[in-house]
């Protein structure tokens, strides 16, 4: 896929070219449905759910945005992390409405190794955790996003963010630290 294309085509969509996003689809939507299906693996609860579902829930929430505001093939592969990160949560605190026959409990990290998510991982905690990281330090947060809820590897976070992979292997680390913290106690 050609960065710059997608790079174009979003800045149309974002101007508002419908023929646009026709055109972005199908050079990303199998790059998403790929980081979909990787994070739909490394997380148990989420057995009904497809990741062609979790691609076209990521699409309806940009559609139902009233303003796109998406610069570059960058933004808009972290802003397609978030929304899987939103959809992934807003699942699992569905489940735990008694409602729906969810009783969840938090459940430690047990190891720092821990991440990309383990399946028993309580997923609005650690939503809760990363906003907190967020305002500690964004570039970190974008980190963890990535490898957690975008499933990328730390060479392709590192490629997708213009960073140098240690410092992405940096930036990992601590967050790993400071999340197993946040998350223990």
């Amino acid at each position: 896929m050609q960065s710059g294309e997608v790079t174009e085509l979003v800045q149309r969509w974002g101007a508002g070219d419908g023929d646009a996003l026709a055109a972005l689809l199908p050079l990303v939507y199998a790059d998403l449905r790929r980081l979909a299906a990787q994070q739909l693996r490394a997380n148990v609860g989420h057995d009904t759910l497809q990741p062609t579902a979790l691609v076209n829930d990521v699409f309806v929430r940009l559609l139902g945005a009233s303003r796109i505001d998406i610069g570059d093939r960058k933004h808009f592969f972290t802003t397609a992390a978030k929304l899987m990160r939103q959809v992934l949560v807003d699942r699992a605190r569905a489940k735990a409405r008694d409602k729906r026959g969810g009783d969840w409990q938090r459940v430690e990290l047990v190891e720092a190794a821990a991440l990309p998510i383990e399946a028993d991982t309580d997923l609005p905690a650690l939503d809760e955790a990363l906003r907190r990281l967020a305002l500690l330090d964004p570039r970190v947060a974008e980190v963890v996003e990535l490898r957690c809820f975008g499933g990328l590897e730390v060479a392709e976070v590192a490629t997708l963010l213009g960073r140098d992979e240690r410092t992405v292997y940096r930036d990992w680390a601590m967050a790993r630290a400071w999340l197993r913290q946040q998350l223990a106690g």
